[in-house]
């Protein structure tokens, strides 16, 4: 039976190095080296690069779930929660100027590759999209709840891209801002 805690120290080192450097340009001895394990040892626990890849995958949706229950148990008001979402762009500001969002750089990457794995990483957008439909129709706006749920993923993953690119800290507080501002908006207009 494979060491669990090596497979999980495999699997959380492919998942900062498929951030870093992305999903192509990381190979088994990249991986190997993280963890401090020959590539035998490594072939012990993963097959292939697609079996890791739908690994971290998985670990990424249990923590996209871990977050968002801890949003749920944190705030209130589904205003308040969705505000919560928006605020990652800050809170996780230097990973992204740096690498982009995990979600939209790895998404985005199988895509281009035509990978058979896309889809399974698409879920990870699918989970806070359904997420954040969620708090909308708890909000009373039901009829635009997926609209206003893809309006939110979509300016956040542009104020992402755009902060991995420029690197302006100034950007992405005001496009916060702007984001808690249309929020606001729509907010009062069903009180």
């Amino acid at each position: 039976m494979p060491d669990l805690s090596t497979r999980n120290l495999i699997i959380s080192k492919a998942d900062e190095l498929f951030y870093q450097q992305g999903f192509e340009f990381t190979s088994f001895a990249h991986i190997a080296e993280a963890v401090g394990i020959s590539r035998g040892n490594f072939y012990h626990h993963f097959k292939s690069k697609d079996e890791i890849l739908s690994a971290v995958i998985e670990r990424r949706r249990e923590g996209t779930q871990k977050l968002l229950e801890t949003w749920g148990q944190q705030a209130p008001t589904p205003e308040a929660r969705i505000r919560l979402f928006i605020q990652i762009l800050i809170m996780n500001q230097a990973k992204i100027q740096q690498y982009g969002c995990p979600v939209g750089s790895l998404c985005s990457e199988l895509a281009k590759l035509g990978h058979g794995l896309h889809a399974n990483a698409l879920e990870l957008f699918g989970l806070f999209r359904t997420w954040l439909a969620s708090q909308f129709v708890e909000l009373g706006l039901v009829k635009k709840a997926d609209e206003f749920a893809m309006h939110v993923l979509a300016a956040s993953q542009g104020i992402a891209l755009m902060a991995s690119n420029f690197h302006d800290l100034d950007f992405v507080r005001r496009e916060v801002k702007g984001l808690e501002t249309w929020l606001e908006r729509v907010v009062s207009d069903v009180r």
